[in-house]
């Protein structure tokens, strides 16, 4: 059966600056004014980052702006968010963040079937000359298509 996944948020800066060795689902500990704020799509991962603090993986940076209707019980929006993953995941991860140079980075957040999910990304940062490579890679695959499109008519 096909998954329903609606995307909330996604951070296409992560893409840019860091190569994205691998990803993992995890779950989020929301209170109840959160999960309607980010029904709404209002949420943003740009500016966030992940921390493993005593065996729990943990959000920072992760803005979840307060539900109009929720007066009292809305939470402060930038609260650090406990991500739920399993024990054999966290270490595996703890052990490859030791190494140089590897870091934890939100991607997305995503509901799937009907649980809010972020996915978090075991990433290596760029140097310039990655990111300018990208880019000119970027402009010939643009170009190409162009040029596709006006023979095609």
């Amino acid at each position: 059966m096909k998954e329903a996944m609606k995307l909330v948020a996604n951070n296409k800066k992560a893409f840019h600056d860091y190569f994205v060795d691998e990803k993992y689902e995890t779950g989020l500990v929301l209170h109840g004014t959160e999960v309607k704020s980010l029904r709404l799509g209002q949420c943003s991962i740009k500016e966030a980052f992940v921390r493993i603090e005593n065996g729990e993986v943990w959000i920072y940076g992760m803005h979840i702006s307060p539900y109009e209707k929720g007066n009292i019980f809305n939470k402060d929006p930038m609260r650090p968010k406990k991500l739920l993953m399993h024990k054999s995941e966290i270490n595996k991860l703890l052990g490859k963040i030791k190494e140089k140079g590897f870091t934890l980075v939100p991607l997305q957040v995503y509901f799937k079937d009907g649980r809010a999910k972020l996915e978090i990304g075991l990433c290596r940062g760029k140097k310039l000359y990655d990111k300018r490579a990208d880019i000119a890679k970027r402009d010939i695959q643009r170009e190409a298509e162009r040029e596709f499109k006006v023979r095609n008519l």
